[in-house]
C-alpha cells in the first residue's frame, strides 16, 4: 500500500488520502496532512482516528511520531482525545477555510439556510421530536415483521396510493384517535405535508414525475396570519396567492373568509401561537366550504400530543366531503421517516392520485408496511403514550423555570404540542433572541411565523420547542434559556 493512503479497520471499505510529501520531517508533514484533512472537511467532526499503531504502521513510520503529530493537533484544537473514546476530529461551527468551488453552481434563491444553527449548543427551535427517543427495537421488529411476510409484489413498482395494508391500519387509527370519518380508498399516502400541498397545488409533487397530473385544487388560499413560511413559500412557488386570516383568542377569524378557493387550518392546536379552533368557527368555516364549493384543508400537525383536557377531535370529523385532513409521523415518531397522509372527499382521489402519477416515488413501500404493523401491533400507541407523557414533563418543567427565574414572562399555547410561546413585552423580541444565542440558545421569534400581509397587530414573543434535546440535555437547555431570560439579562422588561 502507499504511504498516502490510510486504510480504516473500523470503515471498511473506507480510506484516508494523506499527502506526506512535504518537505521536512515526517512529523511536520503528518501534521500538516490531517490539518488539510480537517479543514477540507474530508475528516468529519468527529470522525475516530486510527490508533498510533495502525497508522504508523499504514504509513511506514514511527508509532511516536503518529503519537507526537496527534498530541500537538490537540492542544491546537484539531482533534481531541478521551480514554476510552481514542482520538477524535474536534466538533466545530464551519470549517476553519472553507474548500472554493469555483464551478459550483449559483445557490437557488429560494433554498433556505440550515435549519438548526451548528454553533448552538441548545436547540430549542420548534418542529422536531426527541431524536434519542425514537422507538428504534419496536420499529425493527415491525420493519421485520413486514419484511418476512410481505407479497412478492411489494418489490415491484409502489402503488400511488399507498399499501392497502398502511391505508387500513390508518383508517382504523385516526377513527379512533382523532375521531376522523373515512374508508381506506379514501386514504393517499405521501411523504409529509409538503409533499401533501405540493400535489394538491403543483399537480406532481415536485419530485420530477413526469406521469403527474395536474393541479388539483388553485388558489387564492386563506392561511392563518401566523404559520410556518416554509408552506407560504411552497405555495409562493406553484403561483398559489395567500391571503392572510387574523387571530385572537378563540383562533383564526374564519368570519373574515371571503371569495378564497380554499383555506388551511391547524383547528387542534394553532400553530405557532397555541390553542384549538373554537366550536363555532369549526362549525362556521365547515359552513362557509359547503356554501362557496371550497375546501378545508386541516393541518393535523400534532394532535396526538394534548395534555391538559379531552383532546380535539379532527375537523373533518364534520364533513368528511369538505375537509382534506392532512397528517403525517414527523412528530410521532421522526420526521426522518417519510410518511404522512391525505384523507380526501371522495371527490378529490382520483385527481390526487393522478397527480401523483402512475408509480409512488416518494414513501417506501418498506417503510410503509413497517408502520403498519407498527399501529395493528399497538406499538404506535404505546409510544405516542410514552412521548405524551415525556412531553408533559417538561412542558411542565419550562413553565416552573420560567415562573422561578423569569416571572415577568407570559407562557401560552402550552395545553398541546411540542412548543410553547413565551409573551414578551413591545420591541423585546430581536434582543431577547440575541441573548438566547449569547448563551448557545436556537430558538425562533415570533415575528419569523407571521404573515407579511396581514393586518393583524403584531406580538412580540419567542417560540420555544421543548421536544427536541435529550432527556439529559434539557437540563442544561431549561437553565442556558433562564440565564438568558431572568431580569437583569438581555432587556425584556
Amino acid at each position: 500500500m502507499p504511504e498516502s493512503w490510510v486504510n480504516y479497520a473500523e470503515r471498511i471499505g473506507s480510506d484516508l488520502h494523506l499527502e506526506l510529501s512535504a518537505p521536512g520531517s515526517k512529523r511536520a508533514a503528518l501534521i500538516g496532512a490531517l490539518r488539510e484533512a480537517v479543514r477540507s472537511g474530508r475528516l468529519a467532526p468527529g470522525t475516530r482516528l486510527p490508533p498510533y499503531r495502525s497508522l504508523a504502521a499504514d504509513l511506514g513510520v514511527a508509532r511516536n511520531t503518529v503519537a507526537d503529530a496527534y498530541a500537538e493537533l490537540v492542544a491546537e484544537g484539531w482533534l481531541t482525545a478521551r480514554q476510552g473514546s481514542g482520538t477524535r476530529v474536534a466538533e466545530r461551527t464551519r470549517p476553519l477555510h472553507p474548500a472554493v468551488h469555483p464551478k459550483a453552481p449559483a445557490r437557488d434563491p429560494r433554498a433556505r439556510a440550515p435549519r438548526h444553527s451548528l454553533s448552538a449548543r441548545h436547540d430549542l427551535r420548534q418542529g422536531t421530536p426527541d431524536a434519542s427517543a425514537f422507538p428504534r427495537t419496536a420499529w425493527l421488529a415491525s420493519y421485520r415483521r413486514a419484511l418476512s411476510q410481505a407479497p412478492n409484489e411489494v418489490f415491484g413498482p409502489g402503488d400511488p396510493a399507498g399499501r392497502p395494508e398502511l391505508r387500513a391500519a390508518l383508517a382504523g387509527y385516526l377513527a379512533r384517535a382523532r375521531g376522523v370519518r373515512t374508508e381506506p380508498n379514501r386514504i393517499v399516502v405521501c411523504s409529509g405535508f409538503a409533499h401533501a400541498l405540493r400535489l394538491l397545488f403543483g399537480g406532481g409533487g415536485g419530485g420530477g414525475n413526469k406521469d403527474g397530473g395536474g393541479q388539483v385544487l388553485r388558489g387564492p388560499l386563506a392561511v392563518e396570519a401566523y404559520g410556518l413560511p416554509f408552506h407560504r413559500e411552497l405555495l409562493a412557488v406553484e403561483g398559489v396567492r395567500t391571503v392572510p386570516l387574523p387571530l385572537d383568542e378563540h383562533g383564526a377569524r374564519v368570519d373574515r373568509l371571503a371569495r378564497e378557493r380554499a383555506v388551511l387550518l391547524t383547528p387542534a392546536h394553532q400553530f405557532p401561537t397555541g390553542g384549538p379552533l373554537h366550536a363555532a368557527r369549526r362549525a362556521g368555516v365547515v359552513d362557509w366550504a359547503r356554501a362557496r364549493g371550497a375546501v378545508v384543508l386541516e393541518d393535523d400537525y400534532d394532535g396526538e400530543f394534548r395534555y391538559d383536557r379531552k383532546p380535539v377531535g379532527a375537523l373533518q370529523s364534520l364533513d368528511p366531503e369538505r375537509v382534506i385532513l392532512i397528517g403525517s409521523v414527523s412528530k410521532s415518531l421522526s420526521p426522518a421517516v417519510r410518511l404522512g397522509w391525505m384523507v380526501l372527499p371522495e371527490r378529490y382521489v382520483g385527481d390526487v392520485l393522478a397527480a401523483k402519477g402512475e408509480r409512488e416515488a416518494w414513501a417506501s413501500v418498506l417503510d410503509q408496511l413497517a408502520l403498519a404493523d407498527l399501529i395493528v401491533s399497538g406499538s404506535y400507541d404505546r409510544h405516542v403514550r410514552r412521548m405524551r407523557q415525556r412531553y408533559r414533563d417538561r412542558r411542565d418543567r419550562l413553565v416552573a423555570a420560567l415562573a422561578e427565574h423569569a416571572p415577568h414572562i407570559e407562557v401560552s399555547g402550552v395545553a398541546a404540542g411540542l412548543h410553547a410561546v413565551l409573551r414578551l413585552p413591545p420591541g423585546t423580541e430581536r434582543s431577547a433572541v440575541q441573548a438566547a444565542g449569547r448563551q448557545g440558545v436556537a430558538l425562533d421569534g415570533l415575528a419569523e411565523f407571521r404573515h407579511p400581509d396581514t393586518d393583524m397587530p403584531a406580538h412580540d414573543g419567542l417560540v420555544v420547542g421543548y421536544a427536541t434535546p435529550s432527556e439529559h440535555a434539557y437540563g442544561a437547555a431549561l437553565d442556558a434559556l433562564c440565564g438568558a431570560l431572568a431580569p437583569g439579562g438581555p432587556q425584556v422588561s
